[in-house]
């Protein structure tokens, strides 16, 4: 008997191998978004240990009293220029040079956060990073997964954001403990949110660089967004979490 696959099926049987073909992308795509930010704050955390446990090279970038240098200041300033000319010359630039950027910019983060094993303890440092990484985890895979669409979340996100950095220059002249808390708690719960809407962001991003030359850029750029939330999510639980020297 002729074993012939019926025709009617045939659109079904593409449109299984073509999920399938997409589902593999995805799951490669946002891999390699997820290792380029691990790699980024596993650097940031050796430059920052690596820098405070060598007195000379602490002293380079900060004073005694961990006041910043002027190569200090030029190391706390540097990371900013790096972003925009990343965003900026993102279609000009090749994938290599978007990538050594990266990780350079992890390693000036790692300069500017040497100062906190001067105000913490190493272990609530520690314990800090794991409840971060904890937390990340679990609101990057409710952003992967979840049907919500948490497009609406941006702009409230985004004016969080500007509000969090107009309190915290405020905060330079006024010095307020109690501005300074609610910044720690408006802090965490903007970037806790942003974790989930970038990752959900990126997932749909897919749609538009898979199969192109800008995959790789993308996969960079969105590294970098990621990092950064999961960055302000420690800094701000170490403000709570952490114990002081």
């Amino acid at each position: 008997m002729a074993n012939n696959v019926d025709p009617r099926l045939a659109p079904f049987g593409a449109k299984v191998a073509a999920d399938a073909g997409y589902d593999a992308g995805l799951r490669s795509y946002m891999l390699s978004i997820y290792n380029y930010m691990a790699s980024g704050v596993l650097l940031t955390g050796i430059v920052a240990l690596l820098v405070y446990s060598t007195p000379a090279l602490f002293a380079v970038f900060f004073n005694q009293v961990g006041s910043p240098t002027i190569l200090g200041w030029a190391a706390m300033l540097s990371p900013l220029a790096i972003i925009l000319g990343m965003n900026f010359g993102l279609h000009r630039m090749q994938e290599s040079t978007l990538k050594l950027l990266f990780w350079g910019f992890a390693a000036l983060m790692g300069v500017s956060m040497s100062t906190i094993f001067a105000r913490y303890t190493g272990a609530s440092i520690a314990q800090t990073f794991f409840v971060t990484a904890a937390s990340f985890g679990a609101l990057s895979l409710y952003g992967y997964t979840t049907k919500k669409d948490l497009s609406a979340w941006g702009r409230f996100l985004f004016m969080g954001v500007i509000g969090i950095l107009i309190a915290m220059i405020a905060n330079i002249f006024i010095q307020s403990s109690a501005l300074q808390l609610a910044v720690n708690i408006v802090g965490v719960l903007v970037f806790a949110g942003l974790t989930a809407y970038d990752t959900q962001r990126l997932r749909e991003m897919y749609f538009a660089v898979a199969g192109t030359n800008f995959a790789g850029k993308a996969a960079v750029m969105g590294a970098l967004t990621l990092y950064l939330n999961f960055i302000n999510l420690f800094q701000f639980l170490l403000s709570f979490m952490g114990n002081r020297e």
